[in-house]
């Protein structure tokens, strides 16, 4: 990823994966560049969802992978998990107090995860999204709420998120200074299309994002997916 000159920094479902035609013309504009594009993946999916879909779609191996949310971070060709990153969220994040808080809510689902970096709802009444909101706050229990696509409601540790995980691995490895390309669909992307980089909200975004305030480093697609992803690259990058 050091070597990289251009980055491209993606969401997967609903971004990079979605449109196989948009996808596979942004994969051969790559390779036909004279510069190298590292990829970082950045996913709402689990370590082992987030690699069946990279084998099922055929994509290309990413320098990073960020999963949960933000919440994991993996990089290199065997996904060695980044011990450092899970130490510095660990220190505020109280899952079992998030449990306890949402048992006494109605209109939220759990979902079954195989991490304990993140607390993960199905949300059936969206009120049941403000009272959880307002009782966490209440009980002053650490965390980031994010609800996206009316329906999925995610609970993080506060320092954690796809933005704050981005930053991270762009300091850390020294890519601060790379032309990046940050893609997103989702209110869960928000964070990191809004951390100043060129960004696109792809053609098919939520209503969320689609409903955000316009911004010159924000590009919003006409195509779909990867097919949107190829547009942006083209307005913000043209070397």
């Amino acid at each position: 990823m050091n070597e990289a000159t251009h980055l491209l920094a993606t969401d997967l479902d609903g971004t990079l994966v979605g449109d196989q035609a948009g996808l596979q013309e942004l994969l051969d504009f790559y390779e036909q560049q004279p510069y190298e594009v590292g990829l970082i993946y950045i996913t709402g999916r689990h370590l082992a969802s987030a690699r069946q879909l990279i084998a099922d779609e055929g994509l290309p191996i990413p320098q990073a992978l960020v999963t949960d949310v933000g919440t994991e971070i993996y990089t290199g060709p065997d996904f060695q998990k980044d011990e450092d990153w899970e130490a510095r969220l660990m220190d505020e994040w109280k899952p079992e107090y998030v449990e306890a808080l949402a048992k006494t809510i109605d209109g939220l689902t759990p979902q079954d995860l195989p991490v304990t970096s993140r607390r993960s709802f199905h949300v059936i009444d969206v009120q049941a999204v403000d009272q959880f909101r307002a009782l966490l706050e209440a009980q002053s229990v650490p965390h980031k709420l994010i609800f996206s696509g009316g329906k999925d409601l995610d609970i993080l540790p506060p320092a954690s998120g796809k933005g704050e995980a981005l930053r991270y691995l762009l300091e850390r490895h020294g890519m601060s200074d790379a032309k990046l390309l940050v893609a997103g669909d989702s209110g869960n992307d928000l964070e990191m299309l809004t951390l100043g980089f060129p960004s696109v909200i792809v053609g098919n975004a939520q209503p969320e994002l689609k409903k955000h305030e316009e911004h010159p480093l924000i590009f919003r697609a006409n195509r779909h997916c990867a097919g949107g992803i190829y547009e942006a690259w083209n307005h913000f990058h043209t070397d």
